[in-house]
């Protein structure tokens, strides 16, 4: 432990890395001081219709992916995830579109044409989304709550204006924190605003279990316990891989030839057990939205039920079908985003190979079958984690809100960036000969 802390004390003696840090904490505070901004036009004291509205079930999803902008009717309601939509939506469609595979070959040059494709689908998707959050404030909040009179046009104008604007604005600070600050600046913004609502969750839970004696004390410390072994596992998953041991043959020059000589370095190919990250989720609860609203298009009391049912987050055959799906959409992403074809091929032309199999071909099928072997407990062990908030609710009586950080897509997303940004820390500290918060040892002193 005193290493790390010495570590942390190493950070702020190189400059760059400290101007970096404060440039992301500064972008973070703008980021969050926007969220609490109440579109003009709306009486911030009448929004406890919405608020309640996001207490549960799907509502407090969004909620905790926008920080809590989503119940507070903010310039920053949609937060950043037309965004990530549009982010999904172009990768897929990278994959059937020859234009956009073209791009993906072109470097630097068609990434940055992508990444303009995908800001001018950003804007279309909020021009769809904002006036569908907008008849949401109509249905939800009272009359009176809208100081420039209920339907009107100029306040729906003006609305919609200010938040197409305001996901521009988060996707702009998101590019910049990633250009000068650290760490990947969507995904930082993502996980600061759901850990904006974990002292809050927390607090009710606190409140619950202690106060009003729904367990105790001894009942609160162990949902710590479980929930800090629950982050344990998580990072476990997100870590893991499986190393596919590559032989380089040796070249060593000798008169007037050169000659391979078997034996040469010996590297790996890191295979990770989860490689689709917390995508497969993200796809299932898209998926999960569509029962629901299809059941709602019909009063029969088969359809009622199905609404009901796929309704609650937190319910049985909710949770079983979303499983079900995660374990899908996990094979299915990672074979569209793992192409064991394209690793063979370069693995060859680099002059390496696995022990015992022969390039190409064989190589392409050995590393598809190991994929496929490692993609099942890995399918598993993020439908595990993706249902256990349903778990702890239902079976140890857990606050919903404090029960959505046992699992799933906010808590895979919290341990995926803090490693991420670890690492990048971790990488300017032993480029610098300190030693990094991932690695233990004597402190090097600094060169220039």
């Amino acid at each position: 432990m005193k290493k790390f802390f010495e570590a942390l004390a190493n950070v702020w003696k190189i400059e760059e890395l400290k101007n970096r840090i404060m440039v992301t904490l500064g972008l973070l505070l703008v980021y969050r001081f926007g969220a609490q901004v109440t579109l003009p036009g709306i009486d911030a004291t009448k929004l406890e219709g919405l608020a309640s509205q996001t207490d549960q079930g799907i509502g407090s999803i969004l909620n905790m992916f926008t920080g809590g902008a989503f119940s507070q009717a903010s310039v920053f309601a949609l937060g950043i995830m037309p965004y990530i939509s549009a982010s999904i939506v172009v990768q897929l469609m990278g994959i059937a579109v020859p234009y956009l595979q073209k791009l993906q070959k072109d470097g630097e040059s068609g990434r940055k044409k992508i990444n303009q494709i995908t800001r001018w689908l950003t804007i279309a998707i909020t021009l769809v989304q904002g006036p569908g959050y907008i008849y949401n404030l109509y249905r939800t909040l009272p009359s009176e709550a809208f100081l420039l009179g209920f339907n009107s046009f100029s306040f729906l104008f003006s609305a919609v204006v200010i938040l197409v604007t305001g996901t521009i604005f988060a996707m702009w600070l998101g590019e910049k924190i990633t250009d000068k600050g650290i760490g990947n600046g969507i995904s930082l913004l993502i996980m600061v605003g759901i850990i904006a609502r974990l002292p809050e969750a927390f607090l009710q839970e606190f409140v619950s279990t202690v106060t009003q004696d729904q367990g105790g004390l001894v009942k609160l410390v162990f949902e710590i316990i479980l929930w800090l072994l629950i982050i344990i596992a998580s990072i476990l998953l997100v870590m893991a891989v499986r190393k596919i041991p590559v032989q380089y043959a040796r070249r060593t020059a000798g008169g007037d030839f050169e000659q391979d000589m078997i034996g040469g370095n010996r590297q790996f190919i890191p295979l990770k057990l989860n490689a689709s990250g917390v995508m497969p989720i993200i796809f299932a609860q898209a998926i999960m939205f569509i029962p629901a609203a299809v059941a709602g298009l019909s009063s029969t009391e088969m359809a009622q039920s199905v609404t009901g049912a796929f309704s609650d987050m937190f319910g049985f055959w909710y949770n079983v079908v979303f499983a079900l799906l995660i374990i899908v959409f996990t094979y299915f992403y990672t074979a569209i985003t793992v192409p064991t074809n394209k690793m063979a091929d370069d693995l060859k032309r680099s002059g390496g190979f696995i022990p015992g199999i022969r390039p190409g071909l064989e190589t392409s099928d050995f590393l598809d079958k190991v994929m496929s072997l490692i993609t099942l407990p890995g399918s598993l062990f993020l439908a595990i984690i993706a249902v256990f908030p349903a778990v702890v609710v239902n079976l140890m009586g857990v606050q919903q809100n404090w029960g959505m950080f046992f699992g799933g897509t906010s808590l895979l997303i919290m341990v995926g960036v803090a490693i991420d940004t670890m690492q990048q820390i971790n990488s300017y500290l032993l480029n610098r000969h300190y030693d990094g918060l991932m690695k233990s040892g004597k402190n090097r002193k600094a060169v220039a």
